[in-house]
């Protein structure tokens, strides 16, 4: 379902070269509000260290941020050493495009990090990318998302549903 991520994760340090490599992707395209910082613009804590980890790894990454704040977003990409894309306009595909062509990899070979189901999860699946839902750094958000938050937790609580009763399927097979 267009509204389901492949992957659901706590934050993204939990995103390792083991879990890349089962999934056969090479570069991740990463949000920055919420994913990589918090409201008053602190960097998740290791997130550097995790990104060099990567990049040592041969992945490649990039941010693909909604923010029209190129100041903000340019900073983060500085401390990561990574290129960026602001005003994104995800779930728009336009965006996705842009960090397929910047990351220099096939679609199926990107993973798209980020705190939203409504603009990251979405604009993934729709640009066959695939799509890694984090959970937000912090409750403090902007207004318009703090409208989406509610519609978000319905979808990610059938998700969950779902992905258990896949679970229970696969455990009655073995």
């Amino acid at each position: 379902m267009i509204l389901y991520p492949k992957l659901y994760l706590n934050n993204v340090k939990e995103i390792t070269i083991n879990i890349l490599n089962k999934y056969n992707l090479k570069g991740l395209a990463l949000d920055v509000d919420n994913t990589l910082i918090d409201y008053d613009k602190n960097l998740l804590e290791g997130a550097e260290k995790w990104a060099e980890n990567l990049k040592s790894e041969g992945i490649k990454l990039c941010i693909l941020s909604n923010s029209n704040h190129k100041n903000k977003v340019e900073n983060v990409a500085k401390k990561l050493n990574i290129p960026y894309i602001y005003f994104a306009k995800k779930p728009l595909k336009k965006g996705f495009k842009k960090a397929k062509e910047m990351l220099n990899l096939e679609a199926n070979q990107i993973g798209v990090v980020g705190d939203q189901i409504l603009t990251d999860v979405i604009g993934a699946n729709k640009s066959n990318m695939f799509s890694i839902l984090v959970k937000p750094i912090n409750e403090k958000d902007i207004f318009i998302t703090k409208i989406k938050r509610p519609i978000e937790q319905i979808i990610i609580k059938k998700y969950l549903k779902q992905a258990k009763k896949s679970e229970e399927k696969i455990k009655r097979k073995i």
